[in-house]
């Protein structure tokens, strides 16, 4: 079997050594910490390198859409899981399938190089050194050949700092969102949130229930969808369809007329403070159940992009020429930074979040096809199914069974994927990795020889076929066709609206 080395344990680095395992690989996962989960494994401290959600975390993606498909969460775990939950549902995927003995715990990869036979192989050195060890790194470390690497490690822990105009002198309290765990300590403060990302969104929303103020700093707004959908259904599970996709795709104006209406039916955005200029579909979408409520009763007031922090290192004066006298404390929402510190910029190049890959997954100047990145996508839905795709495409792709295509071709993909992003997304860097959720998981599943073809489904199981059509696009129709199929994948789609 061929030894695949694994960077990260959190759930996409599970993905990953299951994806091998299923393909007859040799997965070795290399974990800083000294448990799974990742992001999702809430930590009261903030530790370098390492991404965490704050302890009040729920999902934005419902169960179903989260799931692996070919283990779909229990009928009692609620719709959009609690973090606590979403870990434990993790941890039952892990005992499944007997992962965890392929995790090395408490292991930092310190760098991944190219091996000595590289050209001739493909081959890669992973040199990585035991936290649990006094030594000093260069005695610590020690170095180990594998025919091909999956980069697992998501773009959730490097946060992306933004100076402003007279920051300097501020004498309050100034974070990231990435330090930020719980509430306290922030009761009875005034409070300045800078970004309206989802972390922002639920700093704010949190923060308003117990801090004196809490003022919103967004430089361009942006519309707020809400989890609850049409009938109280998730709202991923009404509106992530083939048909659906298909209206987006090719109807791009009237998606975002029909957007538009549904979220001003729930509130005005202009009134509410928050109307972009922008459309729906141009941003990455922004999920808050309670904004509105927040700003209704006063505890939360939006205002306009920073334009200075006052001389005097309390105060803060806004682009409209409003002005705040005391501010007690900043989080910094201002999102994360893409970044590989265990790889050389000749392999993988970052300039402003934005990376070449070909498909999100392979660098195309590479000799050999032996190191893929996986889960570096913003989708429109749930990345757990995206990873699982891109994971089983490497894992064919190191077997030999498929081939990528010619740099040229690949070359061509990615500046297209760059343009069509320049064109339609504002221009922001958390908006360089942005992927539509069918299009991208169907795109991924044509190359792994799993999409369902549903015209033949159509005609010899017409109920499945129209559930495929029509219904909510759950990753367990990956498991219908093609390789590593799942015997139960039907029947897990039919009783999807059950659980």
């Amino acid at each position: 079997m061929r030894n695949v080395a694994i960077i990260g344990g959190g759930i996409s680095g599970l993905i990953c050594i299951k994806s091998c395992l299923d393909g007859g690989l040799s997965p070795t996962s290399y974990e800083m910490t000294n448990d799974i989960g990742g992001l999702w494994n809430y930590d009261a401290n903030s530790i370098d390198g390492k991404a965490s959600v704050m302890k009040s975390t729920v999902i934005n993606t419902s169960k179903e859409f989260m799931a692996f498909s070919d283990y779909p969460p229990p009928i009692d775990y609620p719709n959009y899981m609690h973090n606590t939950k979403l870990l434990e549902y993790f941890r039952g995927y892990a005992a499944k399938f007997d992962l965890i003995k392929y995790v090395r715990f408490r292991r930092r990869v310190t760098r991944i190089e190219p091996a000595d036979d590289y050209e001739k192989t493909g081959c890669w050195m992973i040199y990585s050194v035991n936290l649990d060890k006094k030594e000093t790194m260069n005695d610590n470390e020690t170095g180990e050949k594998y025919d091909a690497v999956m980069l697992a490690t998501g773009h959730h822990a490097h946060p992306r700092l933004v100076d402003f105009p007279g920051l300097e002198n501020f004498k309050g309290r100034n974070i990231h969102s990435w330090q930020y765990k719980t509430s306290h300590g922030f009761e009875d403060k005034n409070v300045l949130v800078v970004g309206i990302g989802n972390s922002g969104g639920d700093l704010a929303v949190e923060l308003g229930r117990i801090a004196k103020q809490v003022y919103l700093s967004t430089r361009r707004g942006t519309w707020v969808l809400n989890r609850v959908g049409p009938n109280g259904w998730p709202a991923d599970m009404v509106l992530s369809s083939e048909v659906y996709g298909a209206v987006q795709k090719y109807f791009p104006s009237l998606t975002n007329w029909l957007v538009e209406r549904d979220m001003n039916k729930r509130f005005n955005h202009e009134t509410y403070g928050l109307k972009p200029k922008h459309r729906p579909l141009e941003q990455h979408p922004f999920l808050n159940d309670d904004l509105a409520n927040r700003i209704l009763c006063g505890s939360v007031i939006v205002k306009p992009n920073i334009q200075e922090f006052t001389a005097d290192g309390h105060g803060v004066i806004f682009s409209d020429g409003s002005k705040v006298d005391q501010i007690d404390c900043v989080l910094m929402a201002t999102g994360f930074n893409i970044v590989f510190p265990y790889l050389d910029e000749k392999i993988l190049t970052v300039k402003e979040n934005r990376i070449r890959l070909y498909k999100y997954v392979w660098p195309a100047h590479m000799t050999h096809p032996t190191l893929a990145v996986m889960g570096l996508v913003q989708p429109w839905g749930a990345i757990n199914p995206i990873t699982e795709l891109q994971a089983r495409w490497a894992v064919r792709v190191f077997n030999g069974e498929l081939k990528l295509p010619s740099r040229v071709k690949m070359d061509e993909d990615i500046d297209e994927k760059i343009s069509e992003m320049s064109q339609r997304y504002v221009e922001s860097p958390r908006h360089t990795v942005e992927v539509d959720y069918v299009d991208y998981c169907n795109d991924i599943a044509d190359k792994v020889g799993c999409r369902p073809n549903i015209w033949n489904f159509l005609i010899r199981d017409f109920q499945l076929g129209w559930l495929l059509l029509f219904g909510p696009c759950t990753p367990y129709r990956y498991r219908l066709q093609g390789p590593n199929k799942w015997k139960d994948a039907r029947q897990t789609i039919f009783t999807q609206f059950d659980r």
